[in-house]
């Protein structure tokens, strides 16, 4: 998270909300799976929940894997996002319908769970690849800088 804030404080006030903390994920257990099952099994109702709870006006919204699909489900309930920022969230493949909000998707080409190319043609939505990399590869600096980077373009249109 540093690398964002570090390069987006200076254009965004930011809050950070940790998905475990919002679906009251039970974060003592060992393997992520566990962890993924958890939010599978109503911790991402809970999580939207939580959200909604937070946050009552117009938001821009950077999610990291689970925490963008969690976002992305928000807008549906009623979240006012005026652009979403999804980076490395897989189970939005299963979704068959976009938010009627700005959306760019960010995956590393070798993360085997992102949606294939016609689930971005059905759906209408820019993604970005990032090259040799895979599902954690929005933990590198560059690849941060570069989100970042992009996230401002948009914030100046």
């Amino acid at each position: 998270m540093s690398y964002y804030t570090e390069f987006l404080n200076d254009f965004y006030e930011i809050v950070c909300y940790d998905c475990c903390d919002l679906g009251r994920i039970d974060k003592t257990v060992a393997k992520q799976e566990e962890l993924h099952l958890q939010f599978i099994s109503g911790g991402c109702d809970t999580s939207v929940d939580s959200l909604l709870q937070k946050e009552q006006g117009g938001v821009d919204v950077i999610g990291f894997s689970i925490g963008g699909y969690i976002a992305w489900k928000a807008s549906f309930a009623g979240l006012k996002i005026r652009q979403l920022f999804a980076i490395s969230s897989t189970r939005l493949r299963y979704e068959i319908r976009k938010p009627s909000i700005a959306v760019e998707l960010f995956y590393g080409e070798k993360d085997i769970y992102k949606p294939p190319n016609s689930w971005f043609q059905l759906l209408d939505i820019e993604k970005h690849v990032y090259a040799d990399e895979e599902h954690l590869c929005y933990q590198k600096r560059e690849i941060a800088a570069d989100i970042c980077a992009r996230i401002v373009t948009q914030a100046k249109k």
